[in-house]
């Protein structure tokens, strides 16, 4: 290699090189429309080369990886020697070093073609090769198929490279050529945008696997998984994008909008009218109007994310989002209702089963001595007990609690603490009721909130299942669920199904009093709930949540993980695989449960399998 060029300040590649030397990354815009993008922590590169006019996609694949060279135009730029030169530094740091040469193939083809030494890397041949078949799955219109061809028989196919086949090898680097078949755009080089991000995903994936088995065989670079192999770094555009829709999220706040401020009215008229009249619901002014933030909404350039762990998170995110928006303008129509069927999944028959299970083994508890409650004034001095306990681990923490006269639930929003101001409670409520809201709730938020991702302190899509269950789960985990408790869960499952099913308010009360067993006020509480906006079916994730998170730990699922933001269970994979590369961030405060005697007990008993109608405290 050149040394002249490699000591010259001035030179672009000598910035570059010393960049390696230091374990800096190294983002670099290059003469010709070029850039590079290297992960000094990751022995490998991708290299995009522009083979033909009407190239759309191709890429787009290789900009998903960690590390790569785009190369426009290959004459413009002393590349030979750039390549050269981070292979010999990469070499020297990892002791292998692999180059993946990505083009297209032509229009019509329908084949991966892969140029590669076989015989020095099988393993990763083959979990390429398996990978990339499974992209059929994604489409049957297409089928596409693999085709491996010796390095040492496809000379030809190294025309047009920047470096010739002796430079690599002299070096010590391993050179992988990938002709992609373009079967995800059409004729006129228009990309099938749906199909495209699907293929790319698998793409992805596949690239994943196969890079990690050489690096597992080849290298000493301990990389625990093939999902520690994506990006390090996110893009200044992806931070401004997720600020913004965190931003237009925090906007609104569903749950204060659905919830009626002439609670207490209805109520009184309920129970004086003997159960007959009901009010109707009032609900406070929209401060937004909900069609102004979708237009904004669809103008955040998600579908140009090019991570694809990060491009599904927020494409997910924006659905859901979007069907908040119509909730709020369909609040008190029939169509709210269907749109938060459509939000909240529905009941499925096993979580209805569990239900009525709960319901018939765990009788109606007494209801404690007005004089033996605890006030909400009481329990706000409980609550700034549990602030001081995550301020010894953070300094920086900080919350509010605020006691509403207009409120009829209490909810965390925005990492604060709402609360009824006539709310009363045993000293057994309170434990679990600060454990559920601060221990979880607060918690959450503040963790997400350090995270260099804003949604993860805004909530990823369908979130609310797990942080209910997880809230549960935290009142069980402290010895503080109570029968009456678990069976609010179970009739909050019983009052959403029968709300599907047709009922109205008299009924469903009807049904919670006479047919379960509950007394009037819990049985109102229920139903009043349930018919918030018109039908809101949000109550049902609690047991819901609490069920598939209890399978989760009994399957040796991590809990501490489950507290550092939030997100949905079926998230718990991407959010391993960013934590491995680095981009989120463990949780920084735990929960007081964490620390408490009966913490292992209770966690034994899921282990054990124990039934959901003993997980309670009397």
């Amino acid at each position: 290699m050149s040394q002249q060029k490699l000591v010259e300040k001035e030179s672009p590649i000598h910035s570059i090189i010393t960049d390696l030397e230091a374990g800096r990354r190294s983002i670099t815009a290059l003469e010709g429309k070029g850039f590079l993008h290297l992960e000094p922590n990751l022995p490998f590169l991708m290299v995009y080369r522009c083979t033909t006019e009407k190239d759309a996609g191709t890429k787009r694949l290789v900009k998903s990886a960690a590390s790569y060279l785009i190369l426009d135009d290959s004459t413009s730029f002393d590349y030979e020697n750039l390549l050269e030169g981070i292979s010999l530094k990469m070499l020297a740091r990892h002791r292998a070093f692999l180059i993946i040469d990505v083009y297209s193939g032509p229009e019509s083809s329908l084949n991966f073609e892969i140029n590669a030494p076989q015989d020095s890397m099988p393993a990763s041949m083959e979990a390429l090769r398996e990978e990339l078949l499974k992209i059929n799955s994604i489409a049957s219109h297409k089928k596409i198929d693999i085709q491996i061809h010796d390095l040492s028989e496809s000379d030809q196919k190294l025309s047009g490279l920047p470096y010739s086949k002796s430079d690599i090898f002299t070096s010590g680097a391993v050179w992988i050529g990938l002709q992609v078949p373009p079967v995800f755009r059409n004729k006129e080089g228009i990309l099938f945008p749906v199909y495209f991000r699907r293929f790319r995903d698998r793409f992805y994936r596949a690239i994943q696997k196969g890079i990690f088995e050489f690096i597992r065989v080849q290298t000493p670079a301990g990389i625990p998984s093939y999902s520690a192999i994506g990006k390090r770094s996110i893009h200044q555009e992806l931070f401004h994008l997720d600020r913004e829709l965190t931003a237009l999220e925090s906007s609104f706040n569903l749950l204060m909008l659905v919830a009626p401020v002439n609670i207490n009215d209805i109520r009184t008229k309920f129970f004086e009218s003997g159960f007959q009249q009901v009010l109707d619901y009032h609900y406070r002014l929209l401060p937004v109007d909900p069609d102004r933030l979708k237009r904004k909404l669809f103008n955040l350039r998600i579908d140009e994310i090019d991570d694809p762990a990060l491009s599904y998170l927020y494409n997910e995110k924006r659905e859901e989002v979007d069907k908040q928006l119509s909730m709020l303008k369909e609040r008190g129509t029939r169509n709210f209702f269907y749109s938060s069927i459509r939000l909240f999944h529905g009941v499925e028959k096993d979580l209805k089963k569990e239900a009525q299970e709960i319901l018939s083994v765990l009788p109606e508890q007494t209801q404690p001595k007005p004089e033996d409650l605890l006030s909400a004034h009481d329990f706000k001095d409980l609550v700034h007990a549990e602030f001081d306990y995550f301020k010894a681990q953070d300094p920086q923490f900080k919350s509010q609690i605020h006691l509403k006269k207009d409120l009829n639930i209490m909810m965390v929003s925005q990492g604060e603490f709402y609360l009824p101001h006539n709310y009363r409670m045993t000293s057994t409520e309170a434990q679990a009721l600060l454990q559920h809201e601060i221990g979880t709730h607060v918690l959450t938020y503040y963790n997400g909130s350090q995270q260099p991702l804003t949604q993860m302190k805004a909530g990823l899509a369908d979130y609310d299942t797990l942080q209910e269950g997880l809230a549960v789960m935290a009142e069980y985990l402290c010895g503080s669920l109570t029968p009456n408790r678990l069976r609010t869960l179970a009739g909050r499952v019983i009052a959403g199904d029968a709300l599907i099913q047709g009922c109205d308010f008299k009924e469903m009360f009807d049904l919670l009093k006479n047919t379960y067993g509950f007394d009037r006020d819990r049985a109102f509480n229920i139903t009043s709930r349930m018919f918030q906006g018109g039908g809101f079916l949000k109550d049902i994730i609690y047991l819901k949540g609490f069920v598939q998170l209890r399978h989760y730990l009994n399957s040796g699922g991590d809990l501490q993980i489950l507290l550092s933001g939030k997100f949905a269970l079926h998230h718990i994979n991407i959010i391993k695989e960013l934590t491995e590369r680095q981009v989120l961030l463990p949780a920084k405060i735990t929960p007081r449960y964490l620390d408490m005697d009966c913490y292992r007990d209770q966690l034994k008993q899921i282990n054990a399998g124990t039934y959901l109608a003993q997980m309670t405290q009397s």
